[in-house]
């Protein structure tokens, strides 16, 4: 498989992101890269050393191919992450002013209710000035009239301090509403102002919320990506570590296949030495035993020779007898056709 081929399986289109970016979803290109570079080139030669360095450079190729949209992708959901920030911060600015537009009138009715309270409060306070001030005119007119009874008696300024009295007790009683009223317009515009800064109060409590929960969820999301960025660079040192242990037992098996192979052929060797030792020792056994039997019938035909000679021999010096006839006794003792007589080689 050439490098084009390796490269040219591994792509990720923009659409694919979501569903591969997550834990575990890149192993099968991992699978895919470490299946790609799984070869064992001979060291010892230039082209397996070379064809070593183009496999790790198709590694961080095929790993670029695989980082780059991951990238892209984590860019573009950290730009997402911004209008939904201030599409929450809209929506929760709308959803607060509808609140308190909605409440509104509630808010006014309630403010309305506590100004009728505090009216009736003053009507009831301004009727009780009233009987006090209508008991105070009955007792002040049951006076007036004991006066008038002795005024005839009195002079006019007697009846002057009368109505002194009674235009102070007049001034005393319009006081004395006024400070009611003015109590109870007091008491509501308090009441209106704390029920006011409450809703300030919760209105601010729930932005602090709001923030608090925007800058846990940016935490989160840092943490995330840090988690994410962590574990990546683990994976690379494991796929690194992994890689050279890959490397490392696959230059031993290597060397133990060289060295079985070595062995082998050493044995295959021996083997063949031996066999042909073996055939070698049979052949000179052979020949020597042949060279044994050649010499042994030589040996043979040779005291064979000597015994007929000295048999000729004898017989011409013993019998009178010639040579040609000595020979054909000899011939007739060898062939047995001569009874009760052997030759004893």
């Amino acid at each position: 498989m050439s490098e084009t081929t390796e490269l040219s399986v591994i792509e990720i289109k923009p659409e694919q992101a979501p569903a591969l970016y997550i834990p575990n979803g890149l192993d099968s290109y991992l699978e895919h890269i470490k299946a790609s570079v799984s070869e064992a080139p001979d060291l010892s030669t230039d082209k397996g050393r070379k064809r070593v360095a183009s496999l790790s450079a198709s590694v961080s190729r095929s790993k670029t191919l695989i980082e780059k949209p991951g990238r892209e992708y984590l860019k573009r959901l950290k730009e997402a992450v911004k209008p939904a920030e201030q599409e929450i911060k809209r929506f929760v600015d709308a959803c607060d002013a509808l609140r308190d537009e909605v409440r509104r009138p509630l808010t006014e009715w309630e403010a309305e209710q506590e100004m009728l309270a505090a009216e009736k409060q003053m009507q009831e306070w301004h009727t009780e000035a009233l009987e006090l001030n209508a008991a105070f005119d009955k007792e002040l007119a049951l006076q007036i009239e004991a006066a008038h009874a002795t005024a005839l008696l009195d002079n006019y300024e007697y009846d002057r301090d009368i109505a002194e009295k009674k235009a102070e007790a007049e001034r005393q009683r319009i006081a004395h509403e006024e400070e009611l009223k003015r109590q109870a317009a007091e008491q509501a515009r308090i009441e209106a102002e704390a029920t006011a800064q409450r809703e300030r109060e919760a209105a601010l409590q729930r932005e602090a919320d709001l923030k608090a929960q925007a800058e846990l969820a940016e935490a989160n999301r840092i943490a995330a990506e840090k988690k994410a960025e962590q574990d990546r660079i683990d994976a690379a040192n494991k796929a690194e570590a992994d890689r050279l242990a890959a490397a490392q037992q696959a230059e031993r098996e290597k060397q133990e296949a060289i060295e079985a192979e070595q062995l082998k052929a050493k044995q295959e060797a021996d083997r063949i030495q031996r066999e042909a030792k073996q055939k070698e020792d049979a052949r000179l056994a052979e020949e020597q035993r042949i060279a044994d039997e050649a010499a042994a019938r030589a040996a043979d035909v040779a005291h064979r020779k000597t015994i007929g000679t000295d048999i000729v021999n004898d017989l011409l010096a013993n019998a009178k007898i010639d040579r040609v006839q000595a020979i054909q006794i000899l011939t007739a003792l060898k062939d047995g056709n001569i009874r009760h007589t052997t030759i004893h080689y």
